[in-house]
């Protein structure tokens, strides 16, 4: 009989202690180490044979054979992007590579069971429903207004469980969905499901099972109030891919992003509006954001870069008299530390009185803006607020501000400029026409 010791493990990071510890050495976060009763025999080693180096043999890495991977499509655009791609001859493929295994997070309500549940209804396989009964799948499916007839569900908690099931399944299974990973558990391990070990053992089965059987798995994941992958993070190291699905809750906007991809770039975004029926690409984000521009007093168009893809949001200022004896400095979708700087900026070269205006600066659309290539945005929105003069139409602001006062170059410029060009905007304001704050206020803002 395997002999029964106790350690206290760390929720977040795995760290493992002898003792009960208030904050953890390994990530630094408090009371998020839990005693847990484990084995001195490993029970990942339970029931598999291992394998020895010799039989594997070392090879020259130019005499290991590949095969062209044709991947599955998700049947939306904005997703696939994100994936990657792949080329098989002539044929360029996008979407899920078979045997992968890939994990998305995001916080709860941002609608990820919704996008699990429509990739699935295209490629068609096994829906594991931890969270949900097969009802409560059922109305979401009708609601969503999606094809069944290739979804097969299995309303299971238990790892063991599930590989039995698929094993004896005579259906073809093209995907396994696991909703969500942090609610299955291992009889192997003793933990409650959720905690270090029960996350790690279910997703290294899964894990073994897409590798064995060729058969991508989506494992969906929730977020902290940190907004990182509740759980542990070697989870992030076993997958493949790894996405976030990003956005406000009561906002129909919602970006997909890749922070970890073994078979594609992680720097494509995919852009996608939230509606009654499920998750709807946008094919041209920028006219999403600036639709409904109104040329008032403190409203800017700036151009943002979401990974290669050029997006032109509004921003908007409003600056008022203080009631306060310290002004407040206030932005929503912006950094706010780098609202601060510019605000000094403002003031040091361009001597505005602002120390007695509280300055709001809001991203529209529910975007967040943090790259520097919208401080020239930005700072022309607060002076075009505080002199309540609005800027000339159809103009558009791209540029780091130094706190020198400077505008420097950005990353991708010409890509914004041809976007914004596109979109109508004739006066573009850049580090091209223009190498100073000052410059730019006196010529368009007098």
């Amino acid at each position: 009989m395997a002999k029964i010791k106790s350690s206290f493990i760390c929720q977040q990071c795995g760290y493992k202690s002898p003792s009960f510890l208030g904050k953890c050495p390994g990530c630094g976060n408090w009371n998020t180490l839990v005693e847990t009763v484990e084995e001195t025999a490993s029970p990942w080693t339970k029931g598999r044979k291992p394998v020895s180096r010799n039989q594997i043999g070392i090879i020259p890495l130019s005499q290991v054979k590949t095969a062209e991977v044709s991947r599955f499509p998700t049947g939306l655009t904005e997703a696939d992007q994100v994936l990657g791609s792949s080329i098989s001859g002539k044929v360029i493929h996008y979407g899920l590579v078979p045997g992968s295994v890939t994990l998305l997070a995001g916080d709860p309500g941002i609608g990820k069971s919704t996008l699990a549940l429509q990739i699935l209804s295209h490629i068609g396989g096994l829906y594991i429903s931890g969270e949900e009964s097969r009802e409560q799948l059922r109305l979401r499916a009708d609601r969503l207004k999606i094809p069944m007839n290739k979804i097969l569900v299995i309303p299971e908690t238990n790892v063991e469980s599930v590989l039995g099931s698929i094993k004896k399944t005579e259906e073809k299974i093209n995907l396994i969905v696991a909703d969500s990973i942090q609610t299955l558990w291992s009889e192997d391990l003793s933990g409650a499901p959720g905690s270090v070990g029960q996350v790690r053992e279910a997703a290294l089965k899964l894990t073994e099972l897409a590798k064995s059987k060729n058969i991508p798995v989506l494992l969906i994941g929730h977020v902290t109030k940190e907004g990182t992958i509740a759980g542990p993070m070697i989870l992030e190291h076993i997958v493949d891919t790894v996405l976030y699905l990003e956005g406000e809750r009561f906002q129909s906007l919602r970006l997909l992003r890749a922070s970890k991809n073994r078979f594609g770039a992680v720097d494509e975004v995919g852009v996608f509006a939230l509606e009654e029926t499920g998750m709807k690409g946008v094919v041209n984000p920028s006219e999403l954001f600036i639709g409904a521009t109104s040329g008032s007093p403190g409203s800017v168009v700036v151009a943002t870069l979401e990974g290669t893809r050029p997006i032109l949001v509004e921003i908007q200022a409003l600056t008022v008299s203080t009631q306060l004896p310290i002004a407040r400095r206030v932005g929503t979708g912006i950094n706010s530390n780098r609202l601060q700087m510019l605000v000094a900026i403002l003031q040091k070269h361009l001597r505005l009185p602002l120390s007695n205006f509280d300055i709001f600066v809001n991203a529209a659309s529910g975007l967040k803006v943090f790259e520097p290539a919208a401080d020239l945005g930005i700072c022309l929105s607060i002076i075009s607020s505080f002199k309540n003069q609005p800027l000339p139409k159809k103009t558009a602001a791209i540029g780091e501000v130094g706190l020198l006062g400077e505008i420097r170059n950005v990353i991708g410029l010409e890509r914004r400029l041809k976007e914004a060009r596109h979109l109508g905007f004739s006066n573009i304001i850049s580090p091209k026409s223009h190498s100073h704050i000052n410059l730019i206020a006196s010529n368009i803002l007098k």
